[in-house]
């Protein structure tokens, strides 16, 4: 009997697959048409379709584990539950007036997110606690009680409840829920006091209401997958990735959806990581080009870096997730003609339907796919490994067209695309990573997705990035990451105190509750003890700044010499990020946090012995491909077979490897090697 270990990561065109025999090492994959209007039955072909390749059963897999857009299209889309709010009397506007930030102060016509609960259902009720944890006026029930029957007679499908300061007293908050549990039970209830025990009443509030927002719509989804899995014969409840690059069970997953707003672009980050940290670059900037966006990740030490606050749609959510960032530059971007004259690059994007010009979907806009083709660095007769036929011809006419209405030639109009594309993913990746205070050239890029591969040679060049790392599966590397990610819970509560004079038995406390309840949820879970990892951290800050920065926090006990530590450790931060630090200031610790980890099997790739040198039974063809005039115009490339490839082939740019998911693009004056784990590392030269 067969142990298998597969990762599903659900995209808005395929549904990727990677699968992973724990007696054998072997790994496959596959990609099946996903199913938007319920992505459990693309979930289900998709594990039908690779067991079947394997020669397998549902009863065979140990482990299943998947990333989902269920949550994110339902903000996208705006198509999530009829919610309801009951929230502290005088507050029920809070949702709208936010904290009076306007990113486009001077636009007049700008339109403002649509609020997820309508005035006319959010609820206030008699409550109030002081800031330091007092009660000024006890809970009114009967107004609770008429609330209630409100939402009821108002058809709700989602409840949520937010008061002031209860991340201090939670309990008028407990007792509106038991209320609402005893004559609502059909309601989904979100509660801010165990959804986001954090100070900071607006992004406590907003991220409530998206949670109460969301859980329907992923509750229904997750009842379906697991009747479909259950049907398939799987003896083991799957896992959904969540935004911070762990992953929990269905259960979590519909009691707090809105840690799963960043689930799909986590898992590639993890991958990522992962194949870094194997091939030896633990500090690396992950680049995962799509056919409509591009998302970019640093990772230091082999972690991702993490953000506890985002905006999704315009809708503030503070939980911790990947820093991901994301731009509108694909493969699908059109590029278009401003009204100055100048040629610009998405973000509107052709998709799948109808798709750049060379698909001969009945698309007409010109994308970056088609730029490519017409440079030839994509094969100008087929797609896919020569599953689909292309046309270069009709690719080359709709450049032609562009380049006449801007005056130059097609070939040069084709170049700037690419540049163009390529300097919109450069800025992403400098927000990330400059911005934050470190230097993208001490970092490896790990470029995947369909489009990564082809395009990471210019963006290390234009960073100065010396090391560029290609998986072998490009295009499943988000499916890849799933295998290799541990379960996980982020714990935190929020207290404010000085350091100068701290009472560090009050912090150790602290500190002890969070674990506590850290090895409750393991142990719910079903992890053993020695397979259970803590991280601990605290948010700080100066007095009277708004903004903290999370700082590690050392194992065991804190004593003096910890803490001072600890407040070292935040100055560093603080001249990384900001440029100065001001040691003679008083600071505070504002939030203490805790990372609950449950250890799980990895897929554990195995290395190769290195071969020889020259790839001469990988070389399929040697191909005229335009790389620029700086570049001395057309250039002859060796094009060579991914699949061929085995470790220890040297390729010396121009070249360029073909695979069914994408194509890698190794320029001029950059040579690769293919490593012990088959991954191309692309190096700027030989004589580095």
């Amino acid at each position: 009997m067969a142990r298998l270990r597969i990762g599903v990561d659900v995209g808005g065109t395929f549904t990727d697959l990677c699968l992973f025999d724990e007696e054998t090492g072997e790994i496959l994959v596959t990609k099946v048409p996903s199913t938007p209007t319920d992505s459990s039955v693309g979930i289900l072909e998709g594990l039908r379709a690779i067991l079947a390749q394997k020669g397998a059963q549902g009863s065979d897999i140990v482990y299943l584990a998947h990333g989902t857009t269920v949550a994110t299209n339902t903000l996208i889309q705006h198509s999530g539950a009829k919610t309801g709010l009951i929230t502290t009397r005088g507050f029920r506007d809070l949702l709208e007036i936010g904290r009076q930030t306007r990113p486009d102060l001077y636009d007049l016509q700008v339109d403002k997110p649509e609020p997820l609960v309508r005035r006319n259902l959010r609820l206030e009720v008699s409550e109030r606690v002081y800031s330091d944890g007092r009660i000024l006026l006890p809970l009114n029930r009967e107004e609770v009680r008429l609330a209630i029957q409100r939402l009821q007679a108002a058809r709700v499908e989602a409840v949520a409840i937010c008061f002031l300061y209860s991340y201090l007293v939670p309990e008028h908050e407990q007792e509106v829920k038991n209320l609402v549990s005893q004559a609502f039970p059909e309601a989904f209830l979100s509660v801010s006091h165990e959804v986001l025990p954090e100070f900071r009443e607006y992004e406590r509030l907003s991220t409530t209401v998206v949670n109460a927002y969301l859980g329907p719509v992923v509750s229904r989804y997750v009842t379906n997958l697991g009747t479909r899995i259950r049907r398939l014969g799987v003896p083991v409840s799957p896992y959904i990735t969540q935004s911070n690059g762990g992953v929990i069970s269905l259960e979590v997953a519909q009691q707090t959806p809105v840690r799963t707003v960043l689930s799909g672009p986590s898992t590639g980050v993890i991958g990522g990581a992962y194949m870094g940290e194997k091939a030896g670059y633990p500090n690396v900037i992950t680049f995962d080009m799509g056919g409509t966006s591009t998302d970019v990740s640093l990772v230091e030490h082999a972690q991702p870096r993490l953000t506890t606050e985002r905006e999704i749609e315009g809708y503030p959510i503070k939980t911790p997730m990947i820093d991901v960032h994301t731009v509108g530059a694909g493969g699908g971007s059109i590029a278009w003609i401003d009204a100055g004259g100048l040629l610009k690059v998405g973000p509107q994007s052709a998709g799948a339907e109808p798709g750049p010009v060379c698909y001969r979907k009945g698309g007409e806009a010109v994308t970056v796919t088609d730029a490519n083709v017409v440079l030839q660095t994509l094969n100008p007769r087929y797609l896919l490994g020569g599953e689909m036929p292309i046309d270069a011809q009709a690719a080359y006419e709709a450049v032609a067209t562009l380049a006449h209405a801007l005056r130059m030639e097609p070939l040069e109009v084709a170049r700037g695309i690419i540049a163009v594309v390529v300097a919109n993913m450069v800025r992403a990746i400098r927000v990330i990573s400059v911005q934050r205070g470190y230097d993208p050239r001490d970092f490896a890029l790990v470029a995947f997705g369909g489009a990564g591969p082809l395009h990471a040679g210019w963006i290390a060049r234009e960073l100065g990035i010396r090391r560029i790392l290609i998986p072998e599966r490009p295009g499943i590397e988000c499916a890849f990451g799933l295998l290799v990610t541990d379960i996980r819970s982020d714990y935190l509560r929020t207290r404010i105190m000085p350091v100068e004079g701290i009472d560090l038995n009050e912090v150790n406390t602290i500190l002890q509750d969070l674990q506590t309840q850290g090895e409750r949820w393991l142990a719910a879970e079903g992890i053993p003890p020695q397979r259970r990892r803590f991280r601990r951290s605290v948010d700080m800050r100066y007095v009277g700044q708004n903004y903290e920065l999370t700082i590690p926090l050392p194992a065991g006990r804190l004593g003096p010499a910890e803490m001072q530590k600890v407040v070292e450790a935040f100055y560093q931060a603080h001249e990384r990020t900001y440029g100065y630090h001001a040691p003679g200031e008083p600071t505070q610790l504002v939030s203490f946090r805790l990372e609950a980890l449950g250890l799980v099997p990895k897929a554990e790739l195995t290395p190769s012995p290195l071969g020889p040198e020259q790839p001469t039974r990988a070389l399929i063809e040697s191909r005229r491909v335009y790389l620029g005039q700086a570049e001395g115009g057309f250039v002859e490339c060796p094009v060579y077979s991914r699949q061929a490839l085995q470790p220890g082939n040297t390729l010396l740019g121009p070249a360029i490897v073909e695979q069914m998911d994408t194509t890698t693009l190794i320029l001029p004056e950059q040579q690769a090697m293919i490593d012990p784990y088959n991954n191309i590392v692309i190096t700027l030269s030989k004589y580095d």
